[in-house]
């Protein structure tokens, strides 16, 4: 289930990132995918990288 983004307690700039990072016609969809299959990835730096830093 998708979360909702209240206009209430989040700027306009705010909803128009998530917005963007939602849509898959966009590049910021594609960014978030990729940011996060790296992440996942034993054979990517950034796997290590995102638990190092969270130590």
């Amino acid at each position: 289930m998708k979360e909702k983004v209240s206009g209430f307690t989040h700027t306009k700039k705010q909803l128009d990132s998530y917005s963007n990072q939602m849509n898959p016609n966009n590049n910021a969809n594609k960014a978030a995918r990729d940011n996060r299959a790296n992440q996942m990835n034993p054979n990517n730096f950034r796997y290590y990288a995102s638990r190092i830093k969270n130590r």
